[in-house]
């Protein structure tokens, strides 16, 4: 009986711990890899993304840089999809505030590109939203090199 007791209840731990780990091996899956995250110490509203992020379940690095253009150009972000911050995760560049369901997306679809884009700084966007404030309409753009492929999503 005994025997029986501790195995049963070694399933259950393991039933339990196995659906956690389970949803933790989904957001591991997801995201690739440790995402690394460009932005300039004084950004507030790159700080807002990254917390999208981790609440998200992304494991972020954060590098600060005074200046993050040279990095933007040398993971190949045109000029015309800039934003504040940058970002590369499983191979790809994210540049911008990317709703972290888009980055789940790209990471699981794996489509032939350089990554993916909020260009500018919309409000409403992860890390841009404000208590009660307005909310602008934007896209999430698709690229490969300076070519952009579509809208990967809408908001």
């Amino acid at each position: 009986m005994k025997k029986y007791l501790s195995v049963g209840l070694v399933m259950t731990a393991l039933g339990a711990g196995g659906w956690l780990f389970s949803s933790q091996a989904a957001v591991t899956s997801a995201s690739a890899a440790e995402m690394v995250v460009y932005k300039s110490p004084s950004c507030g509203c790159c700080g807002g993304w990254v917390r999208h992020l981790r609440q998200s379940g992304f494991t972020v690095e954060i590098r600060e840089r005074e200046d993050v253009v040279p990095i933007k150009r040398k993971l190949g972000v045109p000029e015309r999809l800039d934003s504040c911050h940058t970002a590369s995760i499983g191979g790809y560049v994210i540049e911008g505030h990317v709703p972290a369901k888009d980055i789940r997306r790209l990471l699981a679809q794996k489509p032939k590109a350089s990554g993916l884009a909020v260009p500018g700084m919309p409000m409403g966007s992860p890390g841009m939203e404000q208590e009660g404030g307005q909310k602008e309409p934007y896209a999430v753009i698709l690229f490969d090199g300076a070519v952009k492929r579509g809208v990967f999503a809408k908001y």
